[in-house]
């Protein structure tokens, strides 16, 4: 991938989260050991459903794949941070900021589906028990999952192809931590029109629709859940249901926040503190708020360790 229609510009530099000397230092301490507990948590996550048996159900699927997408989507850009903290000039090519952007909208894109497709889930559990190994079976899962990732290959191709259209003139700095598309499309010296409505369109289906589905699908599991007569049915639901909630709210929230509303210069420096939380903190969030408050995943863990020590 070179620099196509009459593009200038041969590399990007990344001015980073903030500009000021000393801040550098310990927000490099900061997102280092975020990113650590956020690749040993859903790598941790990934191996303990593998390995258990008794975790191999749709619920787990689910989330095997969105700690596999949080996994990669936090190597996408998060290295490149890192270094932006300990450099004066943090330079990316034109090529390489173009592939950034392509799987960082890749794997953002899929977690929203994948969100989604874990409320459905949760779904059917509550409200639909009795069908609910027809309509979660392996093959309604895998195509859950097939297109998800379909969606986030249309969605990163339309995004990336809009983009190579685009020429950037004497403007080279992307007022970012990471090739977005926002703050690209502030530096182009050609008609933005059709990328602005593309990122709205593409913005709306794949935030809003999801959203909208996962807000739909608690609509009905809520009221199912206080007519659970167990105590410890109810209970069991309400954990694995706020876990859902937290997470979701959280990646749609920031999410929203950047990409559905009018960008600007002043809007760009708020934009980047918001985009933390989808970028750097739910990633991280995401093993712990599957984890600490689950039976099953504890006792994974057991099992795990003690196979290991013995």
């Amino acid at each position: 991938m070179a620099p196509r229609n009459g593009s200038l510009i041969a590399e990007f530099i990344l001015l980073g989260l903030t500009d000021k000397p000393d801040l550098q230092l310990p927000l490099f301490c900061l997102f280092l050991v975020m990113y650590v507990l956020t690749e040993l948590g859903n790598l941790g996550l990934i191996i303990l459903i593998r390995q258990n048996s008794y975790l191999h159900t749709p619920m787990y699927f689910f989330l095997f794949n969105l700690s596999f997408i949080d996994f990669c989507y936090s190597s996408v850009f998060t290295p490149k941070m890192l270094m932006n903290f300990l450099s004066e000039k943090n330079i990316i090519s034109y090529v390489g900021c173009m592939t950034q952007f392509f799987f960082f909208c890749f794997f953002g894109i899929s977690e929203c589906y994948v969100l989604t497709s874990m409320a459905y889930d949760r779904y059917v559990a509550i409200c639909n028990p009795l069908l609910y190994n027809v309509a979660m079976s392996p093959k309604v899962c895998s195509s859950l999952m097939l297109g998800s990732y379909l969606m986030a290959f249309s969605g990163s191709m339309a995004h990336t192809g809009c983009l190579l259209r685009l020429t950037f003139c004497d403007a080279n700095t992307i007022n970012h931590y990471l090739c977005d598309i926002l703050p690209l499309l502030q530096m182009s010296c050609t008609s933005t029109y059709v990328n602005e409505l593309v990122v709205f369109t593409v913005g709306s289906i794949n935030i809003v629709v999801p959203w909208v589905t996962t807000f739909v699908s608690y609509g009905f599991i809520l009221p199912s859940i206080f007519r659970i007569s167990s105590t410890e049915g109810r209970s069991k639901a309400f954990s694995t249901c706020s876990s859902h909630i937290i997470g979701v709210s959280l990646f749609f929230g920031s999410g929203a926040f950047m990409y559905l509303r009018p960008s600007s210069a002043g809007s760009m420096d708020v934009g980047k503190i918001s985009s933390v939380f989808y970028t750097n903190v739910v990633p991280m969030m995401n093993p712990l708020i599957y984890s600490l408050r689950n039976k099953d995943v504890k006792l994974a863990l057991r099992n795990t360790l003690s196979r290991r020590i013995f």
